[in-house]
């Protein structure tokens, strides 16, 4: 069971801009009107395709796919929410707060997994929307594969009883917890103030204010071999928690990809503390952090499926490409 993969889902957006739902309850948005609609999407796609270049001259494998014109999807960019996969060959798809990020769950981006990917079976959670219970991906949930254990901080967008279900049905232990940024405002999605590597683990433990609940979560990370390394909430602020641990294609190589923002904010010693474990990649995203509210991590979708063989996989999408012809 592997912690970490070589192999990245990344949706390049259309219509990125602010989403005024996912602003209710996440602090780490904010809108500034100086600039037109046209010219944020604009900067994010730049953001984008350089954040895709840089992943791809370090040798890790990225799967990118295009978002439809229709129907317009601000946050299309950060596929993790809405899906993962897994070594098995499930495919979990989640059910979302923001009625507008819901459409983002299209054929299109599934087809895309099945035609290269072996996937022997599809969770839906979706359906949970209808009683307002939400969970959102690998934004609410961190995964230590290897040892089968959740880390999950309480929201309304990570429902606690959906998440003992999740963990029921795909064999993981859950370890909640309470989070809060400076404001006393609950943090929207653990993967903002928490980054698990296969060795480390970057954490704001500041915004943790319950101290049995620090407790607890010590005790896990030492269990499992992490080695600690704090942020404060100024850090996790420059979305210094918001970061993914991959490794290149001849896994030769681990990396820690985070924003420039994230990296500008680190000390030398925790820089040091990193690299110890991992290199370091960044790229800045600034346009994307200000209007998404999310970052790096957000935009990477771990593939965890088995490669179909060569043959099927050129069938696969042969068969998709004629299906666009006929559109």
């Amino acid at each position: 069971m592997n912690q970490i993969t070589d192999t990245i889902l990344m949706v390049r957006p259309r219509h990125f801009g602010y989403n005024p739902e996912t602003a209710n309850n996440n602090s780490f948005q904010s809108n500034d009107t100086t600039l037109s609609t046209a010219e944020i999407s604009k900067k994010a796609l730049g953001e984008f395709d350089n954040f895709v270049a840089k992943l791809r001259s370090a040798g890790i494998r990225i799967v990118v796919v295009q978002d439809s014109e229709q129907p317009v999807k601000t946050d299309a960019v950060f596929p993790n929410n809405w899906f993962t996969t897994h070594e098995q060959g499930e495919l979990v798809t989640y059910p979302m707060f923001s009625p507008i990020r819901r459409t983002e769950r299209q054929a299109y981006a599934v087809a895309t997994l099945e035609s290269g990917f072996e996937i022997n079976k599809w969770v839906h959670l979706e359906d949970k929307e209808l009683e307002g219970r939400f969970l959102e991906g690998t934004g609410s949930m961190i995964l230590d594969r290897m040892n089968r254990i959740v880390y999950a901080c309480r929201s309304i967008r990570t429902d606690e009883g959906l998440l003992d279900e999740f963990c029921r049905w795909m064999g993981y232990e859950a370890v909640i917890f309470d989070a809060y940024d400076r404001e006393g405002i609950p943090i929207y999605h653990t993967n903002v103030m928490m980054a698990l590597g296969t060795t480390y683990v970057v954490i704001c433990m500041d915004a943790i204010r319950n101290e049995e609940q620090r407790l607890i979560l010590n005790e896990c990370f030492e269990r499992t071999g992490k080695e600690v390394i704090a942020i404060s909430l100024e850090q996790m602020n420059s979305f210094a928690g918001n970061m993914l641990q991959v490794s290149n294609t001849d896994w030769t190589r681990s990396y820690l990809v985070m924003s420039q923002q994230a990296y500008l904010s680190l000390l030398p010693e925790q820089i040091d503390r990193i690299s110890r474990h991992s290199e370091i990649l960044s790229s800045p995203l600034d346009t994307i952090e200000t209007f998404g509210g999310g970052s790096a991590r957000c935009m990477m979708a771990e593939v965890f499926l088995q490669p179909k063989p060569v043959e099927e996989t050129e069938e696969s999408n042969s068969q998709m490409q004629g299906t666009q012809d006929r559109r």
